[in-house]
């Protein structure tokens, strides 16, 4: 089982990666899924978001749960049938899932040039701190994507729009961390949020 990371943020938190290796027939075996995923993954035209989405089930499996244990609301958020709050994310080789007591949000991106063409559709405060020739820029970038779709996740709420809602402060990669802000609707809800790299990937996840 290609495990890739697992990490506990709190004592009611896991996060698990899985690295992507296995052929879809390969993830199949040894999993049960409800009637409605297995029509699901069957639809899916990419083989990528197939294996993603079998690798999800398979980290479920590892933290003790099946697909007969997650359900979607109709917001599209995941939930668990035991009250617990999950999270899952998925990029080319990459699955991520997050399970906690507390409210959670967790993403994965590839870090792409082309992130740089897009910045003016999620970012507008943060433009303030970030400078476009810095060598950490597309890396910055990813990171603040990730914050505000772990975010996005979290909150599941119609209506938000990133360059709007969601604002991150200032931030030194090499601290992993940073607080980011809601404004939405009158209200202010701050978070801490985590960031990792790795194999030219960023991850970040948010805690209620």
């Amino acid at each position: 089982m290609p495990l890739y990371k697992t990490f506990t943020p709190n004592s009611q938190t896991t996060v698990k990666i899985w690295k992507i290796t296995e052929t879809f027939d390969g993830l199949m075996q040894g999993l049960v899924l409800k009637p409605e995923s297995a029509d699901r993954v069957l639809s899916m035209k990419s083989e990528w978001h197939q294996r993603g989405f079998l690798c999800a089930r398979h980290l479920l499996m590892d933290l003790g749960y099946t697909d007969l244990d997650l359900y979607y609301d109709n917001n599209g958020k995941p939930h668990l049938k035991d009250g617990k709050c999950i999270s899952i994310t998925h990029s080319f080789l990459f699955v991520g899932v997050i399970v906690s007591n507390a409210e959670v949000g967790i993403d994965i991106e590839m870090q792409r040039d082309k992130i740089a063409r897009i910045a003016p559709k999620f970012i507008d405060y943060e433009f303030n701190y970030l400078k476009k020739d810095s060598k950490n820029y597309i890396n910055e970038l990813t990171i603040i994507w990730c914050i505000k779709e772990s975010l996005y996740k979290l909150f599941a709420t119609p209506g938000m729009v990133f360059k709007d809602h969601f604002l991150v402060i200032p931030f030194m990669i090499q601290d992993h961390e940073t607080v980011a802000w809601i404004d939405f609707e009158n209200k202010k809800y701050r978070y801490n949020t985590t960031f990792l790299e790795f194999e030219g990937f960023t991850c970040a996840y948010v805690i209620a």
